[in-house]
């Protein structure tokens, strides 16, 4: 009789590999292997990668082995862009191109592929915007269906005084419901501009009687006191926008990459949620927030300077930094066609991305953010290298 003794364990049952094996003890030596620590400058492209990442054939993408890998274990997916001096995306890179850190740790990417995802995308349309601007937006949205393919998902929203769906739900990119939800869409009128009066003969009258101006020397800001009148405040929440669009994007299943698309001048002021819990929500759930730049803030130069906050007055542009914290990408079109073109561009970028997956060499779960670094093999003056700054760590990729 078989003596099972030393091959069963208490709570674990029989084991094929007896205790103090050659195999069992190479298991646990491997199980308390040191993470990998940054190699020095003068390494060359495969320290820290001793083993090639898992590589599927050609056109199977990440449908099979990713999903399997994102849902059962702690590892972490990084899509990448990688451009040209001019703009262009740079194709024909492996794995042994890239080396990706975390925590300023080299990690060893364990898959890798070149394939196109679909997409699950959340447009989300300014209407706060001015009137003229509104209209050329309007007349751009039929361009949309024409940049995707029948393997996305699409969902809309709109925000003014607030957000709002337009879609009910994510639909197919190309039937003939996303077409009837972009045109309602195009109803929207925009809104007048408005200078503000605090004074003067143009300021009209506070005080009234029988439908007449009352002797103007009662008027605010006179003899009657010194009080000022409150200029018209403008409300502009694209943080409460992206949120809403955020959270119907995180209950997407797996397999798509989730973007955000924002068709907006970026100004932003009334919102509820400020933009670093909006920011800390996608890199949570995973989302890439690309937009295109209309109005005065896609103007050459004062698209730069309205990045910087004057205090006291309303962002005028926090697109930016939504597109900087997730890995997406910022276009500036002032005209018709360029934003029509603008949508074939991004979703052309979004989709075609390199994608390396590796296995965190932290705790599962610590809600601490994780700085992510990513470098090609490439001068930096030939290349620009596109990715999310890092990620929270969430239980929803143990399920």
């Amino acid at each position: 009789m078989s003596d099972f003794k030393d091959q069963v364990t208490p709570g674990l049952g029989s084991s094929p590999v007896a205790s103090g094996s050659a195999t069992g003890t190479a298991a646990s030596a491997s199980d308390t292997e040191a993470p990998p620590t940054r190699p020095p400058a003068d390494a060359g492209p495969d320290a820290g990668q001793p083993t090639p990442p898992e590589q599927p054939e050609t056109g199977k993408g990440v449908q099979g082995d990713t999903y399997t890998i994102v849902t059962h274990t702690n590892a972490v997916e990084v899509p990448i862009t990688v451009k040209d001096s001019k703009g262009a995306l740079v194709a024909g890179l492996t794995y042994r191109d890239f080396q990706v850190y975390e925590n300023n740790q080299r990690q060893q990417i364990q898959y890798f592929t070149v394939d196109p995802f679909p997409l699950s995308v959340a447009y989300v349309i300014d209407q706060s915007v001015t009137s003229d601007v509104m209209a050329k937006v309007n007349s751009s949205l039929g361009a949309i269906q024409g940049s995707l393919t029948p393997y996305d998902e699409v969902a809309v929203f709109s925000y003014n005084n607030g957000p709002s769906p337009i879609s009910q739900g994510f639909t197919g990119a190309q039937t003939s419901h996303l077409t009837a939800v972009l045109a309602t869409a195009q109803v929207a009128k925009g809104r007048e501009e408005v200078v503000p009066t605090l004074g003067g003969a143009l300021y009209g009258c506070a005080i009234t009687s029988n439908g007449g101006c009352v002797d103007p020397n009662l008027q605010v800001g006179r003899s009657a006191g010194a009080a000022e009148a409150n200029p018209y405040k403008e409300n502009h929440t694209l943080n409460d926008a992206i949120l809403l669009a955020a959270k119907e994007l995180a209950r997407r299943p797996q397999g798509h990459r989730r973007i955000i698309y924002v068709i907006s001048d970026g100004k932003e002021s009334g919102s509820k949620a400020t933009t670093k819990e909006v920011i800390k929500f996608l890199q949570t759930n995973n989302i890439a927030v690309y937009a295109t730049l209309v109005g005065d803030s896609a103007r050459w130069g004062e698209g730069y300077l309205s990045r910087f906050h004057i205090p006291f007055q309303m962002n005028d542009n926090v697109l930016f930094k939504y597109t900087q914290a997730t890995g997406g990408s910022l276009d500036s079109e002032r005209n018709l066609n360029g934003i029509e073109k603008s949508y074939q561009h991004i979703a052309e970028e979004a989709r075609n991305r390199y994608t390396a997956v590796y296995y965190s060499h932290l705790p599962a779960i610590d809600e601490k953010f994780r700085k992510i670094e990513v470098r090609v093999d490439r001068p930096a003056k030939e290349v620009e290298v596109t990715a999310k700054e890092g990620y929270y760590p969430t239980a929803r990729a143990l399920q």
